[in-house]
């Protein structure tokens, strides 16, 4: 059936005749083109002239009363935090746009200047205000010889004055943004060489930019200071590679990177705005931090530093720096409500490890007259730093406590994230708020770190994989026609939390059926301006957008992260292609193959069987089906996809001894996923 653009009445009068149609509405007015939604009613009747369709982009009544209740409940005009964001202001660049290889755009704050004024109602007010504070932007002066770009990247970059240079903290997620930030420093305050660079832990928009600071001479040379926890480089190079492909579709939801910016699109992610875009490269450290209190000076400049694994992040410090009595807390505490677990997916973080040190930071860094992050605005006045790291301790802890205490009295990961409540003294301080993390599933981790995935009832022992469950829910339910009325009913009234689980079902068991699609994607859209997590928004949004388009047509290039991959320790490719084997196709083959790399002078033995691939660094095997010998730099194109399997084993920077058809059989059965399978579709 040919699709049409109908004004709202024309499709109540056609549907009063039983009439199919397919409708193209916003609010009532007569629309059409690629902006709108189309929805399809098979049969109309009852339900259709029930019908109270919004449009796209626009808020319920009931979406209209929960912000304003939610706006009722904080402090949203104290100015306090918006001076302390403008405090130190030296220069903003205009327009805050930065371009990425290939001629894309890796960076573009002026894409937010929407947010100003009052909270629409398309937006949490309490996110909203946490979204004007994240646009403020350009070079900040926090004391003397500290400085601050913020609003070049996802997260900050800071300058410390050393002796003969800059002390760079953080040089942000890509070599565009971080070159662009540094230039735009130099303009302003002068040109200084690099002295030095901190990386405080290991999350990629903490050193992704390392090739826009210094040059890959200075790497080598080795003359620059590189600071970073003891782990960085295994950390930083291997966390998301054997689980990467879920882990960055995962993260298009996380950070709503389909998302156009706007009053019903994404308006960033609690914790900053986006993950920039561009080139990905790292530098190998040269001094370690592995120890509390480890005391250093670097350019002449007194550090103590607290060395904090396993928190925020697997590796990761915070310093000191007496002489100015300045505290940069990393990413160990922010001005929101973290994540104990990470809706991208990663392990779960433990709180109490985490709550512990920050009152370690505390007891060491008493006397700390200025704090400052790696993400949002500093802090000035000892009192109201206490303040803030004492909150944020007692936040994590309480989120621990409460729910370990309510699972030992039977409840379930669910029951938990329903009943456990802040107490106002901390829910009511705003950097304790779900900008970033949410109280419902930071419990939810608690749980999973002490108990796992299994809540102890034995119906949720086996269930039945979501579809095959959809299809018995929908028939239980009278089939989609009648859960379709009953879930209208719903959305009318507001019920959107329960409308979403049911209309899931109908999804998963019909997933061409349209009209469930549709309200489905009405549905998500009022949890997303709902929401006062950042995440939570671009989740939902996420899950609208492609109920109505589809998927995204490509992934994330892997070729822009090259010269991270290059510093990659090779067994953790192996590691990698190890997930990749095709169980199934690989079940009763047997094979030895033996890789050395001619660059590198390293061997490596994969052995398959029982359809499993092992590694080990070792002397070539004899009698393998096949030894390759193999630069490093062939072997990454390879699983960068930028040369084919066929082209790498007949390349003239590879020799094989043995069978060539027996490694490209072999080669043949490592998966090459490509980041694109559904998530809110089956």
């Amino acid at each position: 059936m040919e699709k049409e653009a109908i004004t709202r009445r024309e499709f109540l009068d056609r549907c009063s005749t039983g009439s199919k149609v397919a409708l193209s509405v916003a609010a009532g007015a007569s629309v059409s083109g690629a902006g709108t939604m189309a929805l399809w009613l098979s049969g109309c009747g009852d339900e259709a002239l029930d019908l109270k369709y919004q449009g796209q982009g626009t808020a319920t009544a009931a979406t209209v009363a929960h912000n304003q209740k939610a706006a009722q409940y904080l402090p949203l005009a104290d100015p306090e935090d918006f001076e302390q964001a403008r405090r130190g202001f030296i220069a903003a660049m205009d327009p805050l746009k930065i371009m990425g290889p290939r001629g894309t755009m890796a960076w573009d704050m002026a894409a937010y200047d929407f947010m100003q004024g009052p909270a629409p109602d398309t937006v949490n007010p309490s996110l909203w205000r946490q979204g004007r504070l994240n646009n403020i932007h350009g070079l900040f002066r926090v004391t003397d010889g500290i400085y601050q770009l913020r609003g070049f990247d996802l997260a900050n970059m800071s300058i410390i004055e050393g002796k003969t240079g800059w002390i760079i903290v953080d040089p942000l997620t890509t070599k565009e943004t971080a070159a662009a930030a540094l230039a735009f420093a130099r303009q302003n305050l002068g040109e200084k060489p690099i002295a030095a660079v901190i990386f405080t832990h290991t999350h990629i928009d903490h050193f992704g930019g390392a090739l826009g600071v210094l040059s890959a001479q200075d790497i080598k040379d080795g003359k620059i200071e590189i600071v970073a926890p003891k782990g960085f480089m295994h950390e930083a190079t291997s966390e998301n590679l054997i689980a990467g492909t879920a882990m960055g579709r995962r993260a298009v939801y996380q950070f709503g990177q389909t998302l156009q910016p706007g009053k019903t699109g994404q308006v960033g992610s609690g914790l900053g705005k986006v993950n920039a875009r561009g080139s990905f490269g790292i530098a190998q450290p040269n001094a370690i931090v592995d120890r509390t209190p480890q005391a250093m000076e670097i350019d002449g400049v007194k550090f103590v530093f607290q060395y904090a694994p396993e928190s925020e992040a697997p590796a990761e410090l915070t310093f000191y720096l007496p002489e100015v009595k300045t505290f940069c807390g990393a990413e160990v505490v922010s001005r929101t409500m973290h994540n104990l677990y990470t809706l991208r997916g990663a392990k779960v973080r433990d709180a109490l490890l985490w709550s512990g040190y920050i009152d370690q930071a505390l007891q060491l860094f008493s006397d700390a007259q200025i704090y400052f992050g790696c993400h949002h605005w500093p802090i000035w006045g000892n009192a109201k730093i206490v303040e803030f790291l004492k909150k944020q301790r007692d936040l994590y802890k309480y989120i621990h406590d409460q729910t370990v205490r309510l699972a030992n009295e039977g409840l379930t990961p669910k029951e938990i994230a329903e009943e456990i409540q802040l107490p106002e003294s901390l829910s009511k301080y705003f950097a304790n708020r779900g900008y970033y993390g949410t109280l419902s599933h930071n419990a939810k981790a608690v749980y999973q770190h002490y108990f796992g995935w299994y809540d102890g009832n034995p119906a949720n022992l086996d269930p039945l994989p979501p579809a095959e469950a959809a299809k018995r829910y929908v028939d239980y339910m009278g089939g989609a026609a009648a859960v379709l009325k009953k879930a209208q009913a719903s959305f009318n009234k507001g019920d959107y939390r329960f409308v979403a689980e049911v209309l899931n079902h109908v999804v998963f068991a019909e997933p061409d059926h349209d009209g469930a699609k549709a309200l489905l994607a009405q549905t998500y859209e009022q949890l997303g301006y709902q929401a006062e997590s950042g995440v939570w928004r671009n989740e939902y949004l996420t899950a609208a957008s492609e109920l109505r388009y589809g998927a995204p047509k490509s992934g994330v290039s892997i070729a822009d992260a090259i010269d991270l991959i290059m510093q990659t320790p090779v067994e953790r490719f192996f590691d990698s292609m190890a997930v990749r084997l095709n169980g199934p196709a690989a079940a009763g083959k047997e094979m030895t193959i033996n890789i050395t790399f001619t660059d590198l002078n390293e061997n490596h033995v994969l052995t398959l069987e029982n359809a499993v691939l092992h590694h080990r660094k070792a002397e070539p095997t004899s009698g393998a089906n096949a030894t390759v010998k193999i630069t490093h730099g062939l072997f990454i194109d390879m699983l960068v996809g930028k040369v084919g399997i066929k082209e790498m084993v007949f390349s003239d920077d590879l020799r094989v001894d043995g069978s060539k058809m027996d490694l490209i059989g072999f080669l043949r059965l490592i998966e090459k996923p490509d980041g694109r399978f559904n998530i809110v579709t089956p």
